[in-house]
C-alpha cells in the first residue's frame, strides 16, 4: 500500500508511490559508512578491498555494509575469478548519493565545493 500524509496528518492514498520502499532506501543511505561506500561506487565498480581502503574502514565491516546494500537493491556484484566487484545498481542510486552530498555541502559551506 502507498501512503502520504493528508492535511490532518492521517495517511491517504498516493497512487504509484511506494513510500515504504523509499523510506527503506533512505534508511540505508542514512549510515555514514554506507553513504561513503556508495559515493566510492558512484565513481565505478570496485572490489571490497579498494572500497574498504577508500572509506578507511575494516574489510569485515565494509563487507557487512555491502551485504545490506545488496539486499536493499542499491548495489550489484560481478565475479571475476576470486574477486567480487561491486557497483551501484543504477543511475538513480548515484543521483541520490550525489544529491545528498551536494545538499550537505550547501548546509556547511557558503560556497559549496561542487559549485567551484
Amino acid at each position: 500500500m502507498t501512503t502520504r500524509v493528508g492535511e490532518q496528518g492521517a495517511p491517504t492514498a498516493l497512487p504509484g508511490v511506494d513510500l515504504e520502499t523509499a523510506a527503506a532506501v533512505l534508511r540505508l543511505l542514512g549510515d555514514r559508512t554506507r553513504l561513503g561506500i556508495l559515493a566510492v561506487l558512484a565513481e565505478g565498480e570496485r572490489p571490497v578491498s579498494v572500497i574498504a581502503e577508500s572509506v578507511d574502514r575494516p574489510l569485515p565491516a565494509v563487507s557487512q555494509h555491502l551485504a545490506k546494500l545488496r539486499m536493499g537493491g542499491l548495489v550489484t556484484t560481478r565475479r571475476e575469478g576470486t574477486t567480487v566487484y561491486y557497483a551501484v545498481m543504477n543511475g538513480h542510486v548515484s543521483a541520490l548519493v550525489k544529491n545528498a552530498i551536494h545538499h550537505a555541502e550547501h548546509l556547511r559551506y557558503p560556497d559549496p565545493p561542487h559549485h567551484r
